[in-house]
């Protein structure tokens, strides 16, 4: 068994995707996923300066861009707002279904969502049982037709719900799809309130990707208050996040796939993917 690590294909700002998969190959991964997209044309991808892939573009160009730089596609993240209201503007179920469909024409098995923080007074004042319905409600279809397609969505912890071992568990006892998954983020996670050796532990069977964060030990203050966050600052194994428990309990779970880096800065990146392949990944 292996665990194999990647990174995020968000490296530098204002470039475009081919820069950054340029980058991350520079590095020497092999791996990357489909970080940021979003559905229809994209004025920043046709002047230069963002590095969005479109989900209604031709996927296979997208994976021969990949395989020019030497790198395996192993997911697509289509993180959603899954509790305020659906609205044409509002990236959700209809973008998770691009994704998954978009995933399974070039092979890749993945696709990367969670419901996000809510931005209108609607979402922010469900009660417990309306929010879990309303993410159980927007999963439905999109978990239809990756189960069609072969795709597993991979639900992450990146809310006030996912951020919880036991509401993790309980919307995926909701949504009882053998198409949902979990994408452990060990930053996001602690950040939320959770724990991510206790996550592993107590759904371990589940988890089927993992996005690597460490925070430094002033977050502490902010723990519980702030429900995911897009990057890392600092290596992993320098900061408060149990990075060595989580890979050596992952392990001792059996965990054999893909992992993804999320962390900003040079230096740090290969600092991270040093640590973790100090601890046995590849």
């Amino acid at each position: 068994m292996t665990i194999k690590v990647g990174c995020f294909a968000l490296i530098d700002p204002f470039s475009v995707l081919e820069h950054q998969l340029e980058r991350i190959h520079g590095w020497g991964f092999k791996y990357a996923d489909v970080t940021d997209n979003t559905d229809g044309a994209c004025l920043g991808v046709e002047f230069g300066f963002t590095a969005v892939a479109s989900l209604d573009a031709n996927p296979f160009d997208l994976k021969r861009m990949f395989e020019r730089h030497g790198l395996t596609i192993t997911s697509f993240c289509a993180h959603a707002n899954l509790l305020d209201p659906t609205a044409p503007w509002r990236y959700g179920t209809a973008q998770i279904i691009k994704a998954v469909r978009a995933a399974a024409a070039i092979g890749v098995k993945h696709v990367i969502t969670t419901e996000g923080d809510p931005k209108t007074d609607f979402g922010h004042h469900l009660s417990e049982k309306e929010a879990l319905f309303t993410i159980r409600e927007k999963l439905y279809e999109p978990l239809r037709v990756a189960a069609d397609h072969g795709v597993k969505i991979l639900l992450e912890p990146h809310g006030k719900y996912t951020d919880s071992v036991d509401h993790m568990e309980k919307i995926l006892e909701l949504c009882n799809s053998d198409a949902l998954g979990i994408n452990l983020d060990t930053g996001n996670l602690w950040l939320g309130g959770g724990d991510p050796v206790e996550m592993v532990k107590r759904l371990g069977s589940k988890i089927e990707h993992v996005h690597w964060k460490d925070w430094p030990a002033d977050m502490e203050a902010k723990r519980g208050q702030i429900y995911g966050a897009g990057m890392a600052v600092i290596p992993l194994g320098s900061g408060v996040v149990d990075i060595k428990g989580t890979f050596q309990a992952l392990t001792q779970a059996g965990f054999d796939g893909y992992t993804t880096l999320e962390v900003a800065g040079d230096e740090n990146v290969k600092q991270s993917y040093a640590f973790l392949k100090s601890l046995g990944a590849e």
